[in-house]
């Protein structure tokens, strides 16, 4: 199914939690979502009595506080489809820490609250078994890298050797690679349940004063597939990276300083370059500058024209987040405005699928 579009953003508002200190029945929300379930508005206080000002914006999906996590999906899955037809498909999820990022990506528990990457995860093994009924087997690795002050972790790695160091290369066909880095063929969603499982005891979390688990780190969750069919000589290589970007916050906000300020440094560099490169791509330059961060260097195969990306968005509802909130639109709407070129289909043959 061909998406409309290359660069599709969505937006997401939390709900108040009770981490907010403040009473959800009586206090004013800065973010409203209007019913076309394409547009919002931020309200921003002014200074003293002054009108406060508000700003409107309108993306390719908004999804109110309601929003459950299966209505998310349910526009989410088209893109996860698409990975399986053989394109490389990158979803971002972006905001400050405390924004709803882990809950959008994750969830949490085995029922409604599971989010987007363990129902992609059911959905990629669901289809792959009727499709084997079109004479089509499918191979499924996944891998689970962190980019923790612009060095690589490997996630699954039964022993974590802090001395070896992980690269990136670049292949002979132009993407790139992690020599080293673990892949885990999969069959079955316990068997990624527990991979997610190890995952998460591995990766840096620490407490910022925006949020007592903050994810100081990115992670890039990626499933790799390959399907063969036999009968049509046909083999298509996709590609799904679910990507939890850390907290986009000023250092001021989050009340950090030594390491933690280090950290805060490095996450805002690597934002900071991604939206390089979708400045860069979106004016058509001739340079894009992917290898100035790791995570852009990472993805480039998904952000150079070659794939199909999604952007999440994730708001809070709180008056002291207005002006995050308000800087993650418009770096949104900015990417919203990228076209990255038709996506490139990987297959191996000049027959196309049934």
């Amino acid at each position: 199914q061909e998406l409309r579009g290359n660069v599709r953003v969505f937006a997401r508002t939390r709900p108040f939690l009770p981490s907010d200190h403040c009473d959800p029945n009586t206090a004013l929300p800065v973010i409203s979502c209007d019913f076309d379930g394409e547009s919002l508005k931020l309200l921003r206080p002014g200074k003293s009595n002054a009108e406060p000002d508000t700003f409107g914006f309108s993306f390719d999906r908004v999804f109110p506080p309601a929003a459950g996590q299966d209505s998310v999906f349910e526009q989410v899955s088209e893109f996860v489809q698409s990975s399986l037809d053989g394109y490389h498909v990158c979803l971002f999820s972006y905001g400050q820490t405390g924004s709803g990022k882990t809950h959008t990506m994750q969830g949490s528990g085995n029922g409604q609250m599971r989010g987007i990457i363990p129902r992609a995860i059911e959905m990629i093994l669901q289809q792959c078994e009727i499709l084997k009924h079109q004479g089509w087997n499918y191979v499924i690795q996944v891998s689970f890298l962190e980019i923790y002050n612009e060095t690589l972790k490997d996630l699954l790695a039964i022993k974590h050797n802090n001395d070896e160091k992980l690269s990136i290369k670049k292949e002979a066909k132009g993407g790139v690679y992690v020599p080293g880095l673990t892949m885990a063929n999969v069959t079955a969603l316990e068997q990624v349940e527990a991979l997610m499982e190890r995952a998460s005891r591995a990766r840096s979390v620490a407490s910022t004063d925006m949020n007592a688990q903050s994810s100081r780190s990115h992670s890039v969750f990626t499933l790799h597939l390959q399907g063969v069919n036999d009968k049509d000589g046909v083999m298509l290589k996709g590609q799904l990276n679910l990507v939890d970007l850390a907290g986009s916050e000023r250092a001021s906000r989050s009340n950090v300083s030594g390491e933690r300020l280090k950290e805060t440094q490095a996450i805002n560099k690597s934002l900071s370059c991604l939206a390089d490169v979708f400045n860069a791509i979106g004016n058509k330059a001739s340079h894009i500058p992917f290898r100035n961060s790791k995570l852009t260097y990472l993805l480039q195969s998904s952000l150079s024209g070659d794939g199909k990306t999604l952007m999440m968005v994730n708001l809070s509802p709180t008056l002291e987040s207005a002006s995050e909130s308000l800087c993650s639109l418009r770096f949104a709407k900015q990417v919203n405005q990228c076209e990255l070129g038709k996506p490139k289909r990987q297959i191996k043959s000049q027959k196309d699928r049934p």
